[in-house]
């Protein structure tokens, strides 16, 4: 038995009931009552369980109410627990004194789905602005979406710090450049940073909502448009969450193919970070260098595989673009080149005493902290947490290859920056292993529609860190529902805690080695 339910079914007993009709079967599903939701959270904290996700569904389709889910992780086990809410009492426990993730994933389901999260310590929304009506809940069956909302009057209470010499700073949401938006406030004193809050949410775009009137096939190409730097990492979680509920058997070639775009995706934003972190210190050679080496790949990337980020590559079944004898040869030789650039600019970087000045003990988010607040992916390594869904949750090719990931403990800009360094380095050994294993066959098979009110689950490490779905089919087997977790809407969390005590001249360089995505957190 897995150490998760282990410690479900001690402490709650007959309370626990695992349900069938969820997929993939090695992810536990769990449905425990109302009153014992805080309880089985208190348990699996307690087996040092984190958080991976909470979500809230409604299910009046099926004749039943609303429910409340939550998603825990430890090491290679996943299981959900849920509980059902009824609709005429849309409350339920909050989850935020065992999980700081809680705190915002709480909110959302009250912005959006209209349950309320008792003795929550936060009634402010999230995602959904102030100018919205109160009784506006987008995720709700009832909700009209095709209708624009009307604007009331509303104002945001942002949080403050009072004091001799405190003042603020208001950052955004609009920025110089052409990044996404994102509200920052700052209150400081001299210019060390006291307190930093987020206000996201500009680019909500009704994702989650919109998947609910597509085909499964058309959600594969939503999900290739969460977050357009991902767009393979998204689209691959969606189609394996499908694939697990349909006993589809992906063909093997099109899974190697799957792992190489996704290697490929990994190494051009990495190396892209590695430059805009570089000039956010005024180091603006090293950015124009692996801009370069970027563009280089992308525009292998377009004329092996029709598109420069490989958008809509990933669909149910398999893939929809192979690869020849010759452009296993290409890839190979520009890999060679990469690797002979790259390691001159790491030597650059490793030796520029200015750099590392900027760099070193800047936006130190320490492992504890990582843990408690759940981050992932690169933020988490660079903090001493060993996650990586490539290792613990391997998909073939990965569950034939070794993966090696670094683990950092320092926690700062440079260990972020490094941590793609090491990334880069091995997504190069990985790709090479890919394409001088990558078997013959077809690359892609028939998906059927999923049963009625069955559920899948998928968790594919993205280039910033685990992405996570969770696929319910309707009564008639139609997307009822599509949970979407971006690996930011954990990290932007660790941001907040990072810049404290820095100075604000620093925060641009902190925002940009953590680098979450907007428009995958404002779902």
């Amino acid at each position: 038995m897995s150490v998760l339910k282990a410690a479900i079914v001690s402490a709650l007993k007959e309370d626990a009931r695992f349900r069938a009709r969820h997929y993939p079967e090695s992810v536990i599903f769990c449905v425990v009552p109302r009153a014992k939701f805080v309880e089985a959270g208190r348990v699996l904290k307690k087996a040092y369980a984190l958080l991976a996700a909470e979500w809230a569904t409604d299910e009046t389709p099926y004749v039943r109410g609303y429910a409340i889910y939550a998603c825990y992780r430890y090491g290679s086990e996943y299981l959900i627990v849920k509980s059902d809410i009824p609709l005429d009492d849309p409350v339920f426990p909050s989850l935020t004194k065992h999980f700081v993730p809680a705190y915002r994933f709480e909110r959302q389901i009250e912005s959006l789905m209209g349950l309320t999260a008792d003795k929550h310590p936060d009634a402010r929304p999230w995602i959904k602005f102030e100018d919205w009506p109160a009784d506006a809940w987008p995720l709700r069956k009832t909700f009209d979406a095709s209708k624009p909302l009307p604007r009331v009057q509303g104002e945001y209470k942002w949080a403050r710090a009072e004091g001799e010499g405190i003042y603020e700073i208001p950052v955004g949401p609009v920025h110089a450049g052409i990044i996404e938006p994102g509200h920052f406030r700052f209150q400081a004193v001299g210019e060390t940073i006291i307190n930093l809050e987020e206000r996201l949410g500009y680019v909500h775009k009704g994702i989650e909502k919109r998947f609910e009137a597509l085909s499964w096939d058309e959600g594969a190409r939503l999900a290739g448009r969460v977050s357009g730097d991902a767009t393979v990492a998204h689209s691959l979680t969606y189609c394996m969450a499908l694939e697990s509920m349909t006993a589809c058997s992906v063909p093997d070639r099109a899974n190697w193919l799957r792992a190489l775009f996704l290697e490929r995706e990994r190494i051009a934003n990495h190396l892209g970070d590695i430059g805009a972190i570089c000039n956010d210190v005024a180091f603006a050679f090293m950015l124009y260098q692996t801009m370069r080496l970027k563009e280089m790949l992308l525009r292998t990337n377009l004329r092996l595989f029709g598109h420069r980020f490989i958008m809509d590559r990933v669909l149910p079944g398999g893939v929809t673009a192979d690869i020849d004898s010759q452009g296993i040869t290409d890839i190979l030789g520009e890999l060679n080149y990469l690797s002979q650039e790259f390691e001159k600019l790491v030597v650059i970087i490793d030796e520029n005493s200015s750099l590392e000045d900027r760099t070193r003990a800047t936006g130190i988010l320490d492992p504890e902290t990582a843990r408690d607040l759940g981050v992932v992916g690169l933020v988490a390594r660079a903090s001493g947490l060993n996650l990586d869904c490539r290792i613990q949750n391997p998909f073939p090719p990965y569950d034939r290859i070794v993966v090696n990931v670094p683990v950092l403990i320092a926690g700062d800009v440079h260990a972020r920056v490094w941590v793609r360094v090491e990334e880069i380095r091995e997504s190069i050994r990985i790709i090479s292993e890919i394409l001088t294993t990558l078997p013959e066959g077809d690359i892609t098979t028939a998906v059927n529609a999923p049963w009625h009110d069955t559920s899948g689950f998928a968790a594919v490490e993205g280039w910033r860190g685990e992405i996570i779905y969770w696929l319910q089919a309707g009564p008639q087997g139609e997307i009822n529902r599509c949970m979407v977790r971006d690996p930011s809407t954990l990290s932007w969390l660790g941001l907040e805690r990072a810049v404290l005590g820095n100075i604000v001249p620093d925060f641009p360089v902190c925002n940009k080695s953590f680098n979450q995505s907007y428009s995958g957190h404002d779902l």
